[in-house]
């Protein structure tokens, strides 16, 4: 077998690995996660640049960013007010027109530029997954309760695209992603219920 090809399917089953963990934490809504966020998405920074998923390779530079604002964001609530690191809110009929609108809107600049300027393979699949990543990760920095909506879209459409590419230790993680946003919505809802019950 390839040694490069070995070591390839190595790192992404590292990957793999760190994004489970990095999973166990936002479920769990611990502060972890986003240290562990920071490590997945440099080790998949590597794994898209081979598979030639540019959108899904700059999309981890971004979550790079953004785990280094939740944690920064979580602790700062954390020393101020424990109560309000624990707080789910729900997102509102208008902010549900922005997150999508600002999704189709992203989906359609990145899948033009990796249409046109790239040999990506799936330009607007992978738009489209990077898009939604965009915002779905600023809504779970912020503890929006949908943003687990949006990973389960995200994460059966990741599947389709990552069969296609033969990453198969990354359908594995992503099939575990899709169960696992579900199991997430609903002991999130559960615990914004019972803090503000109807």
């Amino acid at each position: 077998m390839n040694e490069v090809f070995v070591s390839d399917l190595l790192v992404e089953i590292i990957g793999a690995v760190t994004g489970l963990i990095y999973l166990y934490f936002s479920i769990r809504q611990n502060i972890w996660l986003w240290p562990w966020g920071i490590i997945t998405s440099l080790i998949y920074v590597y794994v898209f640049f081979n598979a030639k998923f540019y959108a899904d390779m700059s999309l981890q530079f971004y979550y790079l960013g953004i785990s280094i604002y939740g944690w920064f964001f979580w602790r700062s609530v954390q020393r101020s007010d424990r109560k309000k690191l624990s707080s789910v809110v729900r997102a509102s009929s208008v902010e549900w027109i922005v997150f999508v609108s600002v999704t189709i809107l992203l989906t359609w600049v990145f899948g033009y530029g990796l249409d046109n300027f790239t040999d990506s393979p799936l330009p607007f699949w992978d738009a489209f997954t990077t898009a939604g990543s965009v915002v779905a990760t600023w809504m779970l920095a912020r503890k929006y309760l949908e943003h687990w909506l949006f990973w389960i879209v995200i994460d059966i459409v990741s599947l389709g695209t990552y069969i296609y590419k033969g990453l198969y230790p990354t359908v594995v993680l992503f099939s575990v992603y899709s169960a696992m946003a579900a199991i997430g919505y609903f002991q999130w809802k559960k615990e914004l219920m019972q803090k503000t019950p109807i």
